[in-house]
């Protein structure tokens, strides 16, 4: 395999899991030349670039709107021309393979591989398929899905494989003393539990924990790590206002996350796709806030799959309070058996060689 196109964008669920395929083509084939198609305004322009040597183009694209709107007349046309445009890119970088992870910015790039008879592959990161899966698996040579639910979705796919989330083969190796030290917790072995809700937070999390702040001293030898978001971050440490106990480390955003989760005994966070690919991968229990803004409602059907295998309770956001979240956390934490048993039920699920799973499909393909 000597050159990879990938296309995938809109979030951090659709990008992460695209870098985690270019990192595990690079181990097995490190003079493999890497491009990226996305848009100039997505997250993907702002990530992408900054993981290493791969090219990064872009064309103009938006989603369809869920209702019917004269807005989707113009969707349709600039698909129509960004097809046209991946297809210039394509000829141009001439890859072997274009892989698709989702996000409306990969339809173009994978449709038009098709029509270029390119050999693609798309992955579809969450249990109830977006739109842009269900429309290329009838075109792609592989659709890969993270969890076997999926597939009464995709029953119209030419090859339907179950690899897991290529995102669990990036936190395999983080380092939990690396962890602890980076969060000046060096020394010590006290549980953690983790509160986490994305690159920039969640605010409905965060008022939760604020209003359960006062009673994590009742439990001194637990750590909480409270990562609030960037955005947030200056609000909440006014707000607490020197009132935090000696037992919480309050940062804006964790950059070895890879190391901090696999010091931590508790995850508290929403439910996104990339999130529960990682907790599975290292068996963390956790306790899971799906956020009810995102497409089709996934990240409730993500987290109620873990919680039905018995490695997650859930809350839903309208049911979020600090008592409530205080209730399930303190309950987990004065049971280590109960967390013990979560956590093993979680690392059953977890498929931690799903990138190189992906490599392996995508040698058969280019054959």
């Amino acid at each position: 395999m000597k050159r990879i196109l990938l296309s995938g964008g809109g979030t951090g669920g659709h990008i992460y899991p695209a870098l985690a395929i270019a990192n595990a083509v690079r181990r097995r084939y490190p003079d493999v030349k890497i491009a990226y198609i996305g848009t100039e305004n997505g997250l993907e322009a702002r990530i992408v670039p900054r993981s290493g040597d791969i090219a990064f183009y872009t064309v103009k694209i938006q989603g369809f709107r869920r209702s019917l709107s004269l807005e989707n007349l113009r969707t349709v046309s600039k698909f129509v021309v960004a097809v046209k445009r991946s297809k210039e890119l394509l000829r141009e970088f001439r890859p072997d393979v274009v892989v698709g992870t989702g996000g409306y910015v990969s339809g173009p790039a994978v449709f038009a591989a098709h029509r270029l008879d390119i050999p693609t592959l798309i992955h579809e990161q969450n249990v109830v398929p977006g739109l842009t899966t269900r429309f290329l698996a009838r075109y792609a040579d592989t659709t890969a899905v993270s969890f076997t639910s999926s597939e009464i979705y995709l029953e119209h796919a030419k090859r339907l494989v179950h690899t897991g989330n290529p995102r669990a083969t990036e936190v395999i190796h983080g380092d939990a003393e690396k962890g602890r030290r980076s969060l000046g917790l060096d020394g010590s072995d006290k549980p953690i539990v983790l509160f986490v809700g994305g690159s920039r937070g969640a605010r409905p999390i965060n008022e939760a924990v604020l209003q359960m702040v006062p009673r994590m001293a009742e439990l001194p030898d637990v750590y909480f790590v409270y990562v609030t978001g960037e955005i947030h971050y200056e609000e909440i440490r006014r707000r607490l206002d020197g009132r935090a106990p000696e037992n919480l480390r309050v940062v804006p955003f964790i950059y070895d996350m890879p190391d901090v989760l696999a010091a931590t005994s508790l995850a508290v966070g929403r439910a996104g796709a990339s999130t529960l690919a990682e907790l599975t991968a290292l068996g963390i229990p956790s306790i899971l806030i799906p956020s009810p803004y995102v497409t089709n409602n996934h990240q409730e059907a993500n987290a109620r799959w873990l919680e039905g295998q018995g490695a997650a309770r859930v809350i839903l956001e309208r049911e979020c309070t600090g008592d409530r979240l205080w209730e399930e956390i303190s309950g987990l934490m004065k049971d280590p058996l109960k967390l013990r048993s979560m956590g093993d039920k979680a690392r059953n699920l977890g498929r931690p060689k799903a990138a190189e799973v992906l490599v392996d499909e995508l040698e058969r393909i280019c054959r």
